[in-house]
């Protein structure tokens, strides 16, 4: 056998074990673990809705929810480790293609990639607060504000934030959109659901999608807001995104619906775990 056979068969080998069993449960575990922690943020926003947290309504504040439960340093690693499954789903995702007909193209290469480094910086952020030695990766409004202001300091800073801005406001309409049209269903194995389970997941999935949808929108709003103004204080992370909609005529209302929303596309990740084709 030459070396290129042996070449070819050393990736088919490899593909098969990207697409095997092991593969499958990183990615519902990821899945899993996502819904935990928008399901948190979601309750969190709620409370604060109705006047009942001062908790942080992002990732930290999540983690510290976690930490406060009882077992809650097991459950933190638990987490930890779904979410570096869902980095190595992604990543054999961005090497050997994912699931359905355009799995292998390279827009969907290079958005698993993107992903998968993502999902590396939260999982390690998420394990080095299980450890106790980190914050979760830091107040998201922290972040947003630190980031902004070194970029506006570069040449050509402010068309750079609004760039990013504009292109988060287009991801959040888009998200939205195909919350709206129902295209998750191409990635389900719906034959193997009950009708009450489909239901189940058109009422998560396009109710939690709106919702994220409207939160990256709103978020990206922000952004191009501070580069216009040349203001790194007016970006705003997902908490005072949040917090903004209270700010609105609707009032806590809106806050209310949305982090409603927010619960729901946790619920939806859990039917992801269970039913996504992987």
């Amino acid at each position: 056998m030459n070396t290129s056979a042996l070449a070819r068969n050393g990736r088919a080998e490899a593909e098969r074990a990207a697409r095997g069993s092991l593969t499958r449960g990183a990615a519902r575990a990821g899945l899993a673990a996502r819904g935990v922690i928008y399901l948190l943020v979601g309750v969190i926003a709620l409370q604060i809705a109705f006047g009942e947290s001062g908790q942080e309504a992002d990732r930290r504040g999540a983690l510290a929810e976690i930490a406060e439960k009882p077992f809650g340093a097991v459950l933190l690693w638990a987490l930890g480790v779904g979410l570096v499954g869902m980095a190595l789903w992604r990543l054999s995702e961005g090497v050997f293609g994912g699931a359905g007909e355009d799995g292998r193209s390279a827009r969907k290469r290079l958005t698993a990639l993107a992903r998968c480094a993502f999902y590396s910086f939260v999982a390690y952020s998420v394990l080095e607060f299980a450890a106790g030695s980190g914050d979760g990766g830091g107040s998201s409004d922290e972040q947003s504000r630190d980031v902004t202001a070194r970029v506006l300091d570069l040449p050509g800073g402010q068309w750079i934030v609004g760039a990013a801005g504009v292109g988060i406001v287009v991801v959040g309409l888009w998200i939205g959109a195909r919350a709206v049209m129902r295209s998750y269903r191409k990635r389900l194995r719906l034959g193997e659901m009950s009708p009450g389970m489909r239901r189940l997941v058109d009422v998560t999935g396009v109710g939690g999608g709106a919702a994220r949808g409207l939160v990256f929108a709103a978020a990206g709003a922000f952004a191009v807001r501070a580069a216009v103004d040349y203001r790194p204080d007016k970006a705003k992370g997902l908490d005072d995104t949040l917090r903004s909609f209270a700010g609105t005529p609707a009032g806590p209302a809106l806050l209310a619906c949305v982090a409603a929303g927010l619960v729901l596309f946790g619920l939806f990740s859990f039917c992801m775990a269970r039913w996504r084709k992987v």
